[in-house]
C-alpha cells in the first residue's frame, strides 16, 4: 500500500545525517533569500560608501553637512574609511597622511656616500628606498656569507682605525646594499661588529659578527678603506668581491707611512712645540722633545712586553715630568719647568679618543660611548699617576715648584702660530696621516689657535667658551676638506686639535694634589675635562652644521634632516 501524502510517514523525523547544517531547525523563522547582486560574497570588494567617499553624494559622511542637501548626519551613511569633512587635499591637517602619500624619498648620486648610507639608516624600514644596486652579481645572486664577511672586515677596519660608530655602521651598510643586501642591519658597539640579512619575509635570517681585538691609528690605512668603499658604492667602477677581497688584503699588508723611530721623533717634535706654545724658549723646547722621546721608548719597551696600555701610559708620562723636576732641582733660571712638563703631557692627552667617545653620544651611540669615555678616563689616570709619582718624588728631594707660575704668552704671537703648525704637524705623522693631508691638516689647526688666542687671550672670553668656537670650527673645515676629497674626516680634524688640548690645566691640576691643595687641584682639573668636552662638543658640532649647508639627499622638494635617533627624548 502506497502511502499518501502527509500520512504517518511523511511525518517521521528525519535523522542529522539526512538534515543540512545549513538549513534552519524547525519553528525558526526562515528569511527571504537575498539576491545574488546585492550580497557580494568577495572580501575583495569595495565597501558601500567607501567610492563616494571624496566626493559628496548620499553614502559619504562628507555630504551630511550643512547645505550638503542630503540630509542630516543620522539620515546619511557614513564610511569609516571617509575622511572628515574638514579635510581638504590642498590644505590638510598634520594628523592625516598627505593625499600624495609618503613621500618618496630619492637619493642624490651628486652625495657622498656617506651621506646617502646615512640618510637611509635613519629612516624606517618601510620608507627606505628600493635598492640600486652599483656591483653587478651573477644570475643566481650574491654569495650573501661572503658579503658580509667583507663588510664585517670593513667595518673592522674602520673601527679600529678610531672612526665613529655611526659612519662604520654607514660603510657597513653601503657595502652590503651594493651588493644587493638591502635588507640588511649593521650593528656597532665598542668591541663588536655584527650584521643580519633576511633574504625575504619567509626565508632564515643570516646574522654574522666579529670582534675587534687590537686598535691602531693608521690615517692612511683609513683613507684606504674608504677609497675602497666609494669604489665599491660607485656604478661607474665595477669591483666583485674577488677584487675587493684583494684590494682589502693589499691595505691590511701595507706598512705604515713612517717608522717607528720617525714616531719618537715626531713625538718629540709635538712635546717640544706645545711647551713653546706655553711660553718656553729653545732650551725648554729641546728638553721637552728629549722627555718625550724617552717616554715614547720606554711605552714601547712596555708594549712590546705585553703590558697593558694602562702601564704604558704611565711609564711615558713620567720621563717628561722627571725632566721638569730636575732643571728645577739644578735652579736653572731660564727654563721653566712648567712648560717642559705641560708639553710632555700634549703629547700623551688621548684627544683622538675623547673626540670619537663624544662624538658616539651625541649621535646616539651610548654604549660605545660610554666605552670610549671610559677607556679615556683610564688612560688619563695612567698620566695623572705617571705625573703624581713623579712630583712626590721632587717634593721629597726639595724642588720648588711653583704653582703660581703662569705663562704669559701674549706678546708671541707669531712665535705661536708657528709653534701650533709645528704641533699639528708632529701630531699629524703621528697618526700616521697620508702625506696629501698634512698640510691641510696644519693650516686647519693653526686657524683654530688664532681664533682661540682672538677669543681668549686678547678679547677676554672664557677659555673653555673659545676652545669650543675653535673647536667649532675645526670641525667644520674638517667636514668640507673630507667631502672634497672623499674620504673620512678624522685625517683633517683629530691632529688639528692638538694645540687646544689642555695640557697647562691638567699640569697645574696635577701640582696642586701632590702639594696637598686638593681642592685648587680638583678646581684645575675640572677646567681641564671641561676644555676636552668643549673640544668634542664643538668638533661634533662644526660636522653637524657643515652638513645643514650641503646637499643631503631627502624628500621630494626638500624633506629635513632625520635626526640620529630619537626626537626629545622620546
Amino acid at each position: 500500500m502506497v502511502a499518501e501524502p502527509g500520512g504517518p510517514e511523511d511525518q517521521k523525523p528525519q535523522s542529522d545525517e539526512a538534515r543540512s547544517a545549513f538549513v534552519p531547525p524547525a519553528g525558526v523563522e526562515q528569511r527571504t533569500s537575498v539576491p545574488e547582486d546585492d550580497h557580494p560574497t568577495s572580501e575583495f570588494a569595495v565597501p558601500a560608501g567607501l567610492a563616494d567617499a571624496p566626493g559628496a553624494g548620499a553614502g559619504s559622511a562628507s555630504g551630511s553637512g550643512p547645505g550638503s542637501g542630503q540630509g542630516s548626519g543620522q539620515d546619511a551613511v557614513g564610511s569609516a574609511f571617509a575622511p572628515p569633512s574638514t579635510y581638504g587635499a590642498q590644505n590638510s591637517p598634520p594628523a592625516f597622511t598627505p593625499a600624495q602619500g609618503i613621500p618618496m624619498i630619492r637619493l642624490t648620486k651628486e652625495a657622498p656616500w656617506q651621506d646617502r648610507m646615512r640618510t637611509m639608516l635613519r629612516m624606517p624600514v618601510a620608507e627606505r628606498p628600493a635598492p640600486e644596486t652599483a656591483q653587478r652579481s651573477d644570475d643566481v645572486g650574491p654569495a650573501v656569507p661572503r658579503v658580509l664577511d667583507l663588510t664585517l672586515r670593513i667595518g673592522e677596519l674602520l673601527l679600529a682605525g678610531g672612526e665613529g660608530a655611526e659612519d662604520v655602521e654607514a660603510a657597513m651598510f653601503a657595502v652590503t646594499r651594493s651588493y644587493g643586501l638591502d635588507r640588511s642591519e649593521p650593528t656597532v658597539t665598542f668591541t663588536l661588529l655584527s650584521i643580519s640579512h633576511q633574504p625575504s619575509l619567509v626565508d632564515d635570517p643570516v646574522t654574522a659578527s666579529r670582534t675587534v681585538r687590537r686598535r691602531g691609528t693608521d690615517y692612511t690605512r683609513l683613507a684606504a678603506v674608504f677609497r675602497l668603499i666609494d669604489d665599491i658604492t660607485s656604478e661607474d667602477v665595477e669591483v666583485s668581491l674577488e677584487e675587493a677581497y684583494r684590494r682589502l688584503a693589499e691595505i691590511r699588508r701595507n706598512r705604515h707611512p713612517y717608522s717607528g723611530w720617525v714616531l719618537t721623533l715626531a713625538g718629540g717634535g709635538l712635546a717640544g712645540a706645545a711647551s713653546v706654545l706655553v711660553g718656553g724658549g729653545p732650551l725648554v723646547f729641546l728638553v721637552a722633545a728629549v722627555g718625550a722621546m724617552l717616554g715614547d721608548r720606554l711605552a714601547w719597551l712596555c708594549a712590546g712586553r705585553g703590558l697593558p696600555e694602562f702601564y704604558q701610559f704611565v711609564v711615558a708620562a713620567m720621563p717628561p715630568a722627571a725632566m721638569g723636576v730636575a732643571l728645577t732641582l739644578t735652579h736653572w733660571s731660564d727654563v721653566r719647568p712648567s712648560a717642559v712638563i705641560t708639553g710632555g703631557l700634549f703629547a700623551l692627552l688621548p684627544g683622538r679618543a675623547l673626540v670619537a667617545g663624544v662624538q658616539d653620544g651625541l649621535t646616539g651611540f651610548y654604549i660605545t660611548a660610554a666605552a670610549r669615555l671610559l677607556e679615556v678616563m683610564y688612560l688619563f689616570i695612567g698620566i695623572v699617576v705617571g705625573v703624581l709619582l713623579v712630583l712626590y718624588l721632587g717634593l721629597q728631594l726639595g724642588a720648588q715648584l711653583n704653582p703660581e707660575a703662569r705663562f704669559i704668552p701674549h706678546d708671541r704671537p707669531v712665535v705661536q702660530i708657528l709653534a701650533s703648525m709645528a704641533l699639528c704637524f708632529a701630531f699629524a705623522i703621528l697618526l700616521q696621516q697620508d702625506r696629501s693631508t698634512v698640510l691641510a691638516v696644519t693650516l686647519n689647526g693653526a686657524v683654530a689657535w688664532v681664533i682661540y688666542g682672538a677669543m681668549a687671550r686678547t678679547g677676554d672670553i672664557s677659555p673653555v667658551l673659545a676652545t669650543a668656537t675653535a673647536a667649532g670650527l675645526v670641525g667644520l673645515f674638517g667636514q668640507l676638506f673630507s667631502r672634497y676629497r672623499y674620504t673620512s674626516s678624522l685625517p683633517f680634524i683629530t691632529a688639528a686639535i692638538g694645540p687646544l688640548l689642555p695640557g697647562s690645566a691638567t699640569y697645574f691640576g696635577l701640582l696642586a694634589v701632590a702639594q696637598g691643595r686638593v681642592n685648587t687641584g680638583l678646581a684645575s682639573l675640572s677646567t681641564a675635562v671641561a676644555t676636552a668636552l668643549a673640544i668634542a662638543i664643538g668638533v661634533n658640532l662644526g660636522g653637524e652644521i657643515s652638513r645643514l649647508f650641503m646637499r643631503v639627499p631627502g624628500a621630494v622638494g626638500g624633506a629635513n634632516r632625520r635626526a640620529a635617533k630619537r626626537t626629545r627624548g622620546f
